[in-house]
C-alpha cells in the first residue's frame, strides 16, 4: 500500500520492519498436496474495507481464488487490532488451508501466525508488513524501483523545462513505515547519480499539513528548487498546493512527482496541477498472494523476488498526463 498504507495517508500503522531471515524457504506444513480444487478454502482478513485501495485488494484476491475453483472466507479488520487478532484467528479455527492477511497492526500477528504454525496453515502477507513473524511470504509494491521512476522521470521533465539548477526536495513519509522508505532512498540515490542534488529531506509523516509546511520552507530557502518528490500522494498533492501559493507552476516550474495514484493525484494530473505520480495495484498484489498460496497448499517451494526476507514485489507504474486516462474512474 500501500504506504502504501501510506498510499492512504494512515500515520502509525505501517510494519516496524521484516525478520532477517526465514525459518524455510518453503511453506511449512502446508495442507497435503493433491487436494481437489474445490476443498481448498482460502481465508482473507483484510485491513479495512472501507477504503478502496483495499476493496481492490480484496477484489484481487477474491477473483484470483474463484479462478481457481477453491472456496473463499472474507474477515474485514476495520481497522481494529483487536478485530484483527480475534478475526483471524476464528478463520484458522473455521479449517482454512491458507491465511492471507492484509494487517492493521503487523506488531499484533504473533498470535496469528503461531496458531496457524500449530495448525500447519500457511500465512501470507498482503502489504503493510510483518511483524518479525515467520510468516511464509509478503508481498508488498516494489516501492524502490517506484523511486527510480519517479527520479527518472523527474531528471526528464526538469530538462524539457528548460532548467538549470539541480537542486530538490525529498519528502518521506513516517519514520515506521519502513517499506515506504525505499520509495525516497531509490529516488535519492537515482537522483544524485543524474547529477541533482537533495537540498532538503524531511518526513511529513504521511500528513499533508506537514508536507505543506516543508515545501514552503523549502522554496524559501532554495528558491532555484525544481523538482519534489513525495512518499505519498496527499503530501504530494500538497507540495503541489504549496507550490501554487508561492506562484509558481508544480508541472512546467517544479516537477511534483507523488505515490499511489490516489483519485486527487489522478485528478490534479488530469488538470495539470501535478506532474506524476506512481501507481500501486493493489488488485495484483492480491492475485499474487493467491499464486504463493497455491505454491503452500501444494508443498512446493515459494518463489521469492527478496529470498532473505520472504518478499514478492508487485510492479509499479508511472502516471503521467499521457496515461492518466487509464487511472481515472
Amino acid at each position: 500500500m500501500r504506504t502504501t498504507v501510506s498510499t492512504l495517508a494512515l500515520a502509525g500503522v505501517l510494519a516496524l520492519g521484516l525478520s532477517a531471515c526465514s525459518d524455510s524457504t518453503t511453506a511449512e506444513g502446508g495442507k497435503p498436496s493433491g487436494k481437489a480444487s474445490g476443498d481448498v478454502t482460502v481465508g482473507f482478513s483484510v485491513y479495512d474495507m472501507q477504503y478502496e485501495f483495499f476493496q481492490k485488494m480484496e477484489k484481487g484476491t477474491r477473483e484470483a481464488v474463484e479462478a481457481k475453483g477453491w472456496k473463499f472466507k472474507l474477515h474485514d479488520e476495520k481497522s481494529d487490532e483487536n478485530e484483527m487478532v480475534t478475526g483471524a484467528q476464528a478463520l484458522l479455527d473455521q479449517g482454512v488451508d491458507v491465511l492471507i492477511i492484509s494487517p492493521f497492526k503487523p506488531d499484533a500477528l504473533g498470535p496469528i501466525v503461531a496458531k496457524a504454525k500449530q495448525k500447519k496453515i500457511p500465512v501470507i502477507i498482503d502489504d503493510i508488513g510483518g511483524g518479525g513473524t515467520p510468516y511464509d511470504a509478503i508481498v508488498i509494491s516494489d516501492n524502490a524501483d517506484g523511486g527510480k521512476q519517479a527520479a527518472d522521470y523527474m531528471v526528464q521533465q526538469v530538462a524539457a523545462n528548460g532548467a538549470k539548477s539541480k537542486k530538490v526536495v525529498s519528502i518521506t513519509c513516517e519514520p515506521s513505515a519502513v517499506y515506504a522508505a525505499r520509495r525516497n532512498q531509490a529516488f535519492d540515490q537515482q537522483i544524485k547519480d543524474k547529477g541533482f542534488q537533495v537540498v532538503t529531506e524531511l518526513s511529513g509523516n504521511s500528513k499533508a499539513e506537514e508536507a505543506y509546511k516543508i515545501m514552503k520552507d523549502a522554496l524559501a530557502k532554495d528558491p532555484d528548487v525544481v523538482g519534489v518528490f513525495a512518499c505519498n500522494d496527499p503530501m504530494g498533492v500538497a507540495a503541489a498546493n504549496a507550490i501554487k501559493d508561492a506562484g509558481k507552476d508544480p508541472v512546467k516550474g517544479i516537477v511534483t512527482v507523488g505515490f499511489n495514484a490516489d483519485p486527487e493525484a489522478v485528478t490534479a494530473i488530469g488538470k495539470g496541477g501535478l506532474s506524476a505520480t506512481i501507481a500501486q495495484d493493489p488488485a495484483g498484489m492480491g492475485a499474487k498472494t493467491v499464486e504463493l498460496a497455491a505454491q503452500a497448499v501444494n508443498g512446493g517451494k515459494l518463489t521469492y523476488d527478496d529470498e532473505t526476507n520472504r518478499e514478492v514485489f508487485q510492479k509499479v507504474t508511472l502516471v503521467t498526463k499521457d496515461n492518466v486516462a487509464q487511472f481515472a474512474g
